[in-house]
């Protein structure tokens, strides 16, 4: 089952029988692994509760729901335990004059693919490491050299590589006139003819699915799927939400006794669904003693000789992680070598050898984010005086990151809400100085925080319209982007893809600053680039000294250490609402937003955030909007189930939930404002793009706050709780935080013993190996 726009990898089992192919949730939903039935809203008045009156373990517990389970993807609201990830990756470019964000985020990522071959192309060796490897672990190491070389088909994933390009500089670029926000057209899905999508749904129907999953079939395989799928039928596991069980009966009802569960093509078919799977949950490779396992669990009786096709096939790509980059082989090395087994447990020397697979989009990225960020480290002038600057700074971790920054090409810099202040004051004295600089939060929401703490609107963009064009200093003669200093805020939110596209977009000389806070969680899309960079120590680090203000700033404190404290809230900007069912929970939450926060706060219902665990359930963020809905704008949803004045969220690409209120309706789309932005979306983009927004999941919050902010937190949520999680939910009420407590013990024991879900990657240990010589040891 596909996810709701604006989750991502990770709450989520399946609603869908396993023998029969169905259509994806047009809405793209994942489920958690155990929905409730929703229940009705309580009918009695509710009372907040003064915090003071506590126990002090009554605040709540999160865990992130990213961590699924293996029947079902959890969590990732915009990235997900929370979470549900939009496949926009099909999505077209918009037929407006001007290349939309869509189109310009494809461009970038075609362009990069091209510069990545290009680099490619030009190593001797295409994967250094290995020479200690014997019998399968061997073979599959020159399969993944075959496919690099070009002599299989692994290469075909790619365009063609682009002519060389000489090095960029830095150009002289204007800064451009103020743009009057115009109408973004949302992107619509890629066209699809219509021979092909009669030849899929014949396909389909011959094969027992259902033919609503033509569209997202020739979306996932192009024109030909028809043919495709009828050679071979498990490609339809590409298709966003169909099972393994599903398209096992699919390929049953085509190919009858010729269908196997050793055959080729479905054992490499489902270590592709493997890999996509795990990316899902934010893992840019797996081990290869995972994958043989899951599928072995899925009946394949050589799970070894499935992996070695897969990785002659180009489905995957195989990594050597730890030992000597050249080890000698020696008979007794070889000796000790499981023949079944894909790799030896250590090399000559002893060392843990540790043997990975990956999808080649992925590594690519992670390969091209890496070098990109060696080249940023070696090629930015290190002599600049901004002493001057840096004694002027508002607070002495502000002067810290002006120091470092003015002898660095890459800096991370690290702290809460209140530190914010310190990447503004280092954008502001870099102008002072004369130079480009700019910075790039996650949302919209972040992008006005930044302009207010900097004083000028054209310094602040988000990274959506920083690539696009939409917004900043736009490119220069050689195509990157005419600036010297960047910040990223926001940076745990950056996934490795993303970050790639930036990183090349930057010219030699550039800046790059990575801000964020460690403790909340982390991007919707696959790797963890910033807790990377962190643990490379590749480059200076800064942690601020500025602690958060308040009862909220003290509560998300403790929490980041694994404590929750029960703090003095004299005003009530802390609140704990106890509750005994989901739909007490509910009742409560609504009662809150529509009465008593406007009442003792002033601020107003549309000024006031709920989050919760999950899109399912109870109590998930589908039952409270209907419910909220009904309270705060009741109306037939006559424009596609949303009427005028409807808190949504759109979800316009993979990880990318950007809140926003409808105002019409007509023949174009929705009419959408969007922070200030108006955007249509398109009719047949508004079901599988558009949700109700009163309630969110934390992962879709991650990188926006509210004046006030409600969090929910019913008995069935308890295991999509973790520390990340209820960081990231309690510290998006910037005034006050009501926690909505009905899981008892389950929160503090997720504060104090469930940390992130670990992700497996490959950016650290690569960039650990690039010479950077300006490197913090």
């Amino acid at each position: 089952m596909t996810a709701l726009p604006g989750e991502t990898p990770g709450t989520g089992g399946t609603d869908t029988p396993q023998d029969a192919v169905s259509p994806p949730d047009e809405a793209g939903a994942q489920e958690p692994a155990a929905d409730a039935d929703p229940a009705s809203v309580g009918a009695g008045a509710a009372e907040v509760v003064d915090p003071a009156s506590t126990e002090a373990a009554e605040p709540d517990a999160g865990a992130e729901a990213e961590a699924a389970s293996t029947e079902g993807v959890t969590d990732a609201e915009g990235a997900s335990a929370d979470s549900d990830t939009e496949g926009a990756g099909t999505d077209a470019a918009s037929a407006a004059p001007e290349l939309s964000e869509a189109q310009a985020e494809l461009a970038a990522q075609r362009e990069l693919r091209e510069r990545i071959e290009q680099r490619k192309a030009a190593k001797a060796a295409p994967i250094a490491a290995g020479a200690g490897l014997s019998g399968t672990a061997a073979d599959l190491l020159a399969a993944v050299r075959a496919v690099e070389s070009g002599e299989k088909t692994g290469s075909a994933f790619f365009a063609s590589p682009a002519p060389a390009q000489a090095p960029r500089r830095p150009a002289p670029a204007a800064a451009q006139p103020p743009r009057t926000p115009a109408p973004q057209a949302a992107p619509a899905p890629q066209s699809a003819s219509p021979e092909a999508l009669d030849a899929v749904r014949a396909v389909l129907v011959e094969g027992g699915a259902h033919e609503a999953l033509a569209r997202p079939a020739v979306g996932a395989l192009g024109e030909q799927a028809g043919e495709l799928l009828r050679t071979d039928p498990w490609q339809l596991l590409a298709v966003p939400g169909v099972r393994p069980e599903q398209a096992d009966g699919f390929a049953r009802a085509l190919l009858g006794a010729d269908c196997g569960p050793d055959d080729g093509r479905r054992t490499a078919a489902l270590v592709g669904w493997v890999l996509d799977r795990a990316a899902l949950q934010g893992h840019t490779a797996l081990d290869a003693g995972d994958v043989r396992a899951a599928l072995a669990e899925r009946a394949v009786s050589d799970p070894d000789a499935a992996v070695l096709e897969a990785v002659e096939e180009g489905v995957a790509l195989l990594f050597q992680e730890g030992g000597d980059e050249e080890p000698e082989e020696t008979e007794a090395d070889a000796a000790e070598t499981d023949e079944g087994g894909l790799a030896p447990d250590a090399d000559a020397s002893g060392e843990p050898v540790r043997i990975l697979l990956g999808l080649d989009r992925y590594a690519l990225a992670e390969e091209s984010l890496a070098d990109g960020l060696a080249r940023l480290v070696n090629t930015c002038e290190k002599a600049a005086d901004w002493a001057e600057a840096a004694a002027a700074a508002p607070s002495p971790s502000a002067a810290e990151l002006i120091r470092t920054t003015a002898a660095a090409g890459l800096v991370t810099h690290s702290g809460g809400e209140a530190a914010r202040a310190e990447p503004a004051a280092l954008i502001a004295a870099a102008r002072g100085l004369g130079l480009r600089a700019f910075g790039a939060a996650h949302s919209e929401d972040g992008r006005r925080r930044l302009s207010a703490a900097t004083g000028d609107p054209d310094t602040a963009v988000t990274l959506a319209g920083l690539l696009s064009g939409a917004q900043g200093p736009g490119r220069d003669e050689d195509g990157a982007l005419a600036l010297d200093l960047l910040v990223v805020l926001d940076a745990p939110q950056l996934d490795v893809e993303g970050a790639a596209v930036l990183v090349e977009a930057l010219a030699d000389g550039a800046r790059l600053v990575l801000s964020g806070d460690p403790g909340v969680l982390g991007s919707a899309g696959a790797g963890r680039v910033f807790a990377d960079v962190l643990a490379a120590r590749t480059c200076p680090q800064v942690v601020s000294r500025t602690p958060d203000p308040g009862p909220i700033g003290e509560l998300v404190s403790g929490i980041g250490i694994g404590e929750l404290n029960q703090v003095d809230a004299p005003g009530k900007e802390v609140v704990i609402v106890p509750v005994r069912d989901a739909g007490e929970a509910v009742h409560r939450t609504v009662q809150l937003v529509a009465d008593s926060v406007p009442r003792a706060f002033s601020i107003p219902a549309d000024e006031t955030q709920v989050i919760t665990v999950g899109h399912g359930g109870a109590a998930g963020t589908r039952v409270l909007n209907e419910a909220l809905k009904q309270r705060l704008n009741p109306g037939p949803g006559r424009f596609g189930g949303f009427d005028p004045g409807d808190r949504v969220v759109h979800v316009p690409a993979p990880g990318r939930a950007v809140p926003g209120v409808v105002r019409s309706a007509d023949a174009e789309g929705l009419h959408l404002d969007c922070g200030g932005v108006p955007v249509v979306v398109p009719q047949e983009r508004v079901e599988s793009s558009v949700r109700h927004g009163w309630a969110l999941s934390a992962h879709q919050a991650a990188g926006m706050r509210w004046p006030a902010a409600v969090v929910v937190l019913p008995g069935d949520a308890a295991q999509g709780l973790s520390r990340p999680w209820v960081y990231t939910a309690f510290s998006r009420g910037e005034r006050h935080l009501s926690v909505v407590h009905g899981v008892d013990q389950a929160l503090p024991h997720a504060v104090a013993q469930v940390p992130a879900q670990e992700r497996t990657t490959r950016l650290r240990p690569l960039l650990e190996a690039l010479p950077t010589p300006d490197a913090a040891s």
